[in-house]
């Protein structure tokens, strides 16, 4: 089962989706509060679900504007949690020579993983919205995620699709640049669904599939499995509550495996999509930054 939110009269609506892609509202303001009520209740969000689908008015999910599933406080992020994701970061570092080890084969062995701050509510964008490009970046790529929706202990409640947007030659020009290299307006999607933890038997069978179009052509086509991570799920969500507040409906998004070649750059209006089947396809269009260099 999915959670979704649509645009309804000019607020939100929480609803659901079935397997056979029809929506039908839920009686509770967020994510959250369907959660809360869930535990009230000693029952899943699932288990309520469930009963109000029984009795729900259904509609199909095509003709609904979607937005973010849940309003993230904050998105965090982890990184070289994938071999893929190593290569590519150590040909950034090492400009293209491979010809040394570096400090990310040394995190990719490490006990402790990389974590950093990727977003806010106000930056994350959803379904169908613009994600930017920087504008002082001339190396960008998405990067595909499965993201964990946890509370503030760090249970993890469902599954959504993530898009970490990166500029791969300012983080190989210097680590120290990473947060300018990930955070900036617009610059992370999620959504388009929640799929609830309870109807997932097992998250690492999960496939992430990323399809990259310009000009109504397909220019990249890549897609991987949760199970080439090499860290656990429930690790990384260790050490990012670790002596940390983290706030109820976080998002924790675990890294990427699927990178376009090192040759390929976004450009203004190209289009992502980002799809996890089971929670579906995270559509974005992007859009060229256009502030003004003023150094």
């Amino acid at each position: 089962m999915r959670i979704i939110r649509y645009v309804k009269e000019n607020g939100k609506q929480l609803a659901a989706v079935t397997n056979e892609n029809e929506v039908f509202d839920i009686p509770y303001e967020d994510f959250m509060s369907l959660i809360e009520a869930a535990r009230s209740k000693n029952k899943t969000a699932f288990d309520i679900i469930k009963q109000i689908a029984e009795v729900a008015e259904k509609q199909p999910i095509d003709s609904l504007q979607l937005t973010t599933p849940i309003d993230a406080p904050e998105v965090w992020a982890a990184g070289v949690t994938y071999k893929k994701s190593k290569e590519a970061r150590n040909y950034e570092a090492t400009q293209g020579k491979l010809d040394r080890d570096t400090f990310y084969d040394k995190v990719y062995d490490a006990k402790r993983p990389e974590i950093f701050f990727k977003s806010t509510a106000a930056r994350t964008v959803g379904p169908n919205d613009p994600v930017y490009l920087r504008s002082d970046s001339n190396w960008q790529i998405p990067e595909p995620e499965l993201g964990l929706v946890i509370d503030r202990d760090g249970t993890v409640l469902g599954y959504t699709a993530g898009n970490d947007m990166s500029c791969r030659d300012i983080e190989g020009e210097n680590p120290l640049y990473l947060p300018q290299a990930k955070v900036w307006k617009n610059s992370c999607s999620i959504g388009p669904a929640i799929l609830l933890k309870e109807a997932v038997s097992d998250p690492y069978e999960l496939k992430i599939i990323c399809r990259i179009y310009r000009n109504d052509e397909k220019v990249f086509d890549g897609e991987a499995q949760v199970n080439q991570l090499k860290r656990k799920l429930d690790e990384l969500v260790h050490y990012l509550v670790l002596d940390n507040e983290i706030f109820d409906g976080t998002v924790l998004l675990t890294g990427t495996c699927v990178v376009p070649p090192n040759e390929f750059t976004l450009n203004d209006n190209d289009r992502i999509e980002i799809e996890i089947p089971g929670i579906g396809i995270l559509q974005n269009p992007v859009v060229q930054s256009k502030t003004v260099q003023t150094i």
